[in-house]
C-alpha cells in the first residue's frame, strides 16, 4: 500500500490526474483516493490547482512581466515577519512571498503587464511599507523551469555551429 504523501507527489506532478490514474498508481482504492483528497483539501494541505504556463509559447501581443524582489526589512516590537507578509501578500500582483535566509528577508514574486506598472508598484506599494528597508528588483527575462517542469525550447534557429 502506498502512502498518502505519494498522492501528494502525483498531483504535484500532474494535477489532472483522476481519482482512478490515482488509484490505479498508488494502490488505493478510488474511494479511499476521493477521502484522502478531501481531507487534504479540508485540511488546508492542498491549497489550490493550477496550470503551469509557459507566456513565452502564447501566441498573443500581450505579454507578462515579472519580477523577483529582495526585500530588507527592519522589525520592531509591534511588528513580526508575518505581519509584514500579510499585509503584502494581500496585493493582487504578488504572485508569490516567502520568508529566506541569506543577505535578504523576503523574496517576492510580482507580475504586471509592463516594467513600469512593476516598476511603479514595488516604489508605491511596496517600498513605502515602514518596514521596508531596501528593494532590490530583478525583472525576469526567460523562463526555463517552474515549478518542476522544464519548459522546451522555442529558439527556431537550427543553424549549424561552424568552428575555425
Amino acid at each position: 500500500m502506498s502512502s498518502r504523501r505519494e498522492i501528494l507527489n502525483l498531483l504535484r506532478e500532474n494535477a489532472r490526474y483522476t481519482t482512478e490514474d490515482l488509484a490505479h498508481m498508488t494502490g488505493f482504492t478510488e474511494s479511499e483516493v476521493e477521502t484522502i483528497v478531501d481531507e487534504f483539501e479540508e485540511a488546508g494541505v492542498i491549497c489550490g490547482y493550477q496550470a503551469v504556463v509557459d507566456w513565452s509559447a502564447v501566441d498573443t501581443d500581450e505579454e507578462r512581466v515579472r519580477a523577483t524582489v529582495e526585500l530588507n526589512v527592519a522589525l520592531d516590537r509591534e511588528t513580526n515577519y508575518s505581519d509584514i507578509a500579510d499585509r503584502i501578500g494581500k496585493f493582487p500582483e504578488v504572485t508569490s512571498l516567502r520568508l529566506v535566509s541569506g543577505d535578504y528577508d523576503f523574496d517576492l514574486e510580482v507580475e504586471g503587464d509592463s516594467m513600469r506598472e512593476v516598476s511603479h508598484f514595488i516604489s508605491d506599494k511596496i517600498a513605502p511599507i515602514p518596514e521596508i528597508t531596501q528593494t532590490v528588483t530583478h525583472y525576469i527575462m526567460e523562463s526555463y523551469k517552474e515549478q518542476g517542469m522544464k519548459f522546451d525550447d522555442h529558439d527556431d534557429d537550427d543553424r549549424l555551429s561552424v568552428s575555425p
